[in-house]
């Protein structure tokens, strides 16, 4: 395949153009953010993302390089078609459960990142177990698909994997490590447009291409290969159940899902851009689905690409820009080329931010450095971004099972964070000690359930398993809802056991070596009676929250306004009086 000179050249200017974007964005941030709250400017925005933006970024966000690449994959595949491509509709699903339940109660109460309710209630120590999957799923997301744009680009511009790879994340983490969220936010809304323009300009040169056939013809009919409307068997109904439950529930506990509910102005803004964003990746998988058809509908021995087709040569995973180069004229290819890579740019660096404030806030600041100041925090960031990002370009250059990684990082979100969110959010009563025995329970369950992508044999055979072509056993049994079942209830069922024994006196405080039972108004838990049990203390009155960053645990999570408003209320003011 020839040097594309065009091709370079267009990809040139179209990260020219993301980059300065990402800056005229960090430079709007400095001169309209106040110096003292810099640090939340970075991580939410200084919390006055509108609703356009907002929009725009959250759905940004979830349209990444592998929801287009893998929603294409997924329809093109014989035997799987549309009936497997459960990413659109799951992640629209898992936004619309975000929004109704979700980000009103952790916007009301003004944290700064998704860990911080955990912080609250089981300490720091639990705070710092949940990072690990946390990290590791924001991590092992941004090398996947950082390695899964270099084989894009190295498709139709036939440039190295490895330096498209390095550029494309030098650019995603220079834009990040100057702005923070305002430059993911603004250079998200020129990449949605890019995604949305480029993918819609390419289908209709693939769709009559004349090794096409009409897909509304093979959508049901066998052609090239089996109907790509796909179709699910009886057997497989339990493991269709399984991943679509892991998408739609797993898809919540992200920080990159809560750093854009919590940068939002109010409450309600926040579950307006969660529902805008349900819709926004619903059309954005419109031209990947197409895209997806119109694979499964062409001769390809009829086009440049050759026998035998992509899926015989194990590229089926590369259906998009294979469709791009070889259906496409060479300049709309380019505009493809662009979208896809667009794509990538919006996840990596959204990925990128989530990991470094994370690491910032509840890490370096809650649980080390509680009287660090807001310029030390930044820096901290700062060079964690770097940090994350040349770690995520190593791991797509080097490790050849990303992807299996992210599977396994992204079960783990879904079977220990979201019932531990669960918990955190909407039962009253659970602490440290059962959130430590839900988290093991869950990681055990989830590993000893094997990974064939990791080609990790399981330990436990639930029914129906099967091994594969490389006797790894495939499981059936949805055996990921279970686990995170077995964690959710384990919290609780521990939680309310531990209270008990230390409250009747059954076990001696001595033996409360987490604090979390008999020392519940500890240091530790940073007021957590203030906000969790507090009965007069109602959401609505919590939303106009803005923490500081520069003292105590106990004052970061203190709403101020709310107890103004208990100090000055009727009922009080008598208490006091009498």
């Amino acid at each position: 395949m020839a040097f594309h000179v065009e091709g370079l050249v267009a990809i040139v200017v179209f990260y020219l153009a993301i980059l300065a974007v990402g800056i005229w964005a960090a430079w709007k941030t400095k001169n309209t953010g106040s110096e003292g709250d810099r640090s939340e400017a970075i991580i939410v925005g200084g919390r006055d993302i509108g609703l356009l933006v907002g929009g725009f970024t959250m759905t940004a966000t979830w349209v990444g390089g592998g929801y287009i690449n893998g929603t294409a994959e997924a329809v093109y595949v014989p035997g799987y078609g549309l009936a497997w491509a459960q990413a659109p509709i799951g992640y629209s699903l898992s936004l619309v459960l975000g929004g109704l339940f979700f980000a009103k109660p952790m916007r009301s109460k003004g944290y700064v990142t998704m860990l911080d309710p955990f912080q609250q209630l089981y300490g720091k120590r639990m705070g710092g177990l949940l990072f690990i999957p946390a990290l590791m799923g924001e991590m092992f997301w941004a090398a996947a698909i950082f390695s899964a744009l270099g084989a894009t680009i190295s498709v139709i511009v036939d440039l190295n994997v490895n330096i498209s790879v390095i550029i494309s994340a030098l650019i995603a983490t220079m834009y990040t490590l100057v702005g923070g969220l305002y430059s993911v936010a603004y250079t998200d809304v020129v990449q949605l447009f890019c995604i949305f323009l480029g993918l819609w300009i390419s289908v209709p040169f693939a769709m009559s291409h004349p090794a096409v056939t009409d897909i509304g013809f093979t959508a049901v009919h066998q052609v090239h290969q089996e109907p790509w409307l796909g179709s699910i068997n009886s057997l497989d109904i339990y493991t269709w159940l399984d991943n679509f439950l892991l998408l739609t529930l797993g898809g919540i506990p992200w920080q990159a899902y809560f750093q854009r509910v919590l940068s939002s102005s109010s409450a309600t803004y926040a579950q307006v851009l969660s529902f805008l964003a349900a819709f926004g990746c619903l059309v954005m998988a419109l031209p990947a689905v197409l895209i997806g058809a119109i694979g499964a509908s062409t001769a390809w021995n009829e086009t440049g690409y050759g026998v035998p087709d992509p899926m015989s040569k194990k590229e089926a995973d590369m259906i998009l820009p294979i469709v791009l180069q070889y259906l496409c004229p060479v300049y709309i290819s380019f505009f493809g080329l662009g979208a896809v890579s667009a794509a990538v740019m919006s996840s990596a660096d959204s990925s990128i931010l989530s990991a470094s404030s994370m690491f910032a806030r509840n890490i370096y600041q809650l649980s080390f450095r509680q009287n660090a100041s807001d310029r030390e925090i930044v820096w901290v960031m700062r060079i964690t971004v770097f940090l994350f990002g040349a770690s995520a370009t190593a791991m797509a250059l080097l490790a050849s099972s990303v992807y299996g990684l992210w599977y396994l990082s992204s079960d783990l979100v879904y079977i220990i964070i979201f019932p531990q969110l669960l918990c955190v959010l909407f039962v009253k009563g659970t602490n440290t000690y059962g959130a430590i025995a839900g988290y093991l329970f869950g990681l055990v369950l989830r590993i000893t359930g094997g990974e064939p992508y990791l080609y990790l044999q399981p330990l436990i055979y639930y029914p129906g398993c099967y091994p594969d072509e490389n006797n790894i056993y495939i499981q059936r049994f949805p055996f990921k809802t279970l686990a995170m079942l077995t964690s959710f209830f384990t919290n609780i069922i521990v939680s309310y056991l531990a209270k008990y024994l230390f409250e009747s006196g059954i076990l001696p405080p001595k033996l409360d070596f987490l604090d979390a039972v008999v020392a519940r108004y500890s240091r530790e838990h940073m007021d957590k009676a203030t906000l969790v049990k507090s009965d007069n203390i109602v959401l609505n009155e919590l939303a106009p929250v803005n923490p500081r960053h520069s003292l105590t645990l106990s004052s970061t999570f203190t709403n101020k306004e709310a107890f103004n408003y208990v100090d000055s209320s009727p009922e009080l003011s008598n208490t006091e009086d009498n």
